[in-house]
């Protein structure tokens, strides 16, 4: 079976703080629309806006925009950590000023416009919240019983989306089976179902983007597409036992650990017969 996070990578979502013309075009011709959801912002408000309606993989702050709003800019990648920030600069004289600043508020790279313009992509790609989130659950624990190979690949495409809403049908369609097949296979033999396994990933990345400063639990909420802060308080409760305003100081392998004792499967409903 092919895998299908190679097959079918999901668009990362990069967003870029630039009012200059050239910076705009060199930022369109990197990510082309196909392969990436990019939103361009011409002042700061509009870049923050950005961080509470999706999911951000990657920010860039163009250096040699007006001074006064790249520095606010600049002072969001604290506010949202879980994007990596990349600085992007014309060399300006006063650009050595800023991007030290940039590296005060943990910006990760530099990137110059004529030198580093052909792995612009590659450099973003490879720090993007979806990537290393993808990398870092690419191998789930044996305590959840994912340990054939159609679970390993739902697995897959189930971390390749980083939190971002998914159903049943569109993992049965990346694998090339039905859905019915899919959900019978992957809970048999004592493995948790499908569908709680969903929410853990989703729990998983709202554990995750709940540590930025700039997020509340609305926010995370309205990021990772639940209908609201209650569908998500639900979720948590139900899958790893616990309300999402403390999903914050919690690692993944803590929710992992208490989605397994005894929250892996749906309870069925017990049906009392009639006496007699």
């Amino acid at each position: 079976m092919p895998s299908a996070v190679a097959g079918t990578p999901v668009p990362l979502a990069v967003v870029v703080f630039a009012s200059r013309d050239r910076a705009r075009n060199l930022v369109k011709d990197a990510f082309p629309r196909r392969r990436t959801r990019l939103t361009l912002a011409r002042n700061v408000r509009e870049f923050e806006r950005a961080f509470r309606v999706g999911i951000v993989d990657a920010a860039l702050v163009d250096l040699g925009g007006p001074t006064e709003d790249v520095m606010r800019a600049i002072e969001l990648g604290h506010e949202f950590p879980s994007a990596p920030f990349f600085a992007l600069t014309p060399f300006r004289p006063n650009d050595a000023t800023l991007s030290a600043r940039a590296a005060t508020f943990d910006f990760v790279d530099v990137i110059v416009e004529g030198v580093d313009d052909h792995v612009l992509r590659d450099l973003v790609t490879a720090r993007a919240f979806t990537t290393r989130f993808a990398e870092a659950l690419a191998t789930p624990p044996d305590s959840l019983h994912v340990n054939t190979p159609l679970r390993r690949e739902s697995w897959r495409v189930l971390v390749s989306h980083a939190g971002r809403p998914i159903h049943t049908d569109v993992v049965a369609r990346e694998l090339g089976v039905t859905r019915e097949h899919l959900s019978r296979a992957f809970g048999a033999a004592g493995a948790p179902n499908l569908k709680r396994v969903i929410d853990l990933v989703r729990l998983a990345a709202a554990a995750e983007l709940a540590k930025n400063p700039g997020y509340d639990v609305g926010d995370v909420a309205r990021v990772l597409g639940f209908a609201s802060s209650s569908h998500l308080s639900t979720t948590s409760q139900r899958i790893v036992g616990i309300r999402p305003t403390s999903l914050a100081r919690l690692r993944t392998v803590d929710l992992i650990e208490r989605f397994i004792h005894g929250r892996m499967r749906s309870r069925p409903v017990a049906v009392r017969g009639r006496r007699g």
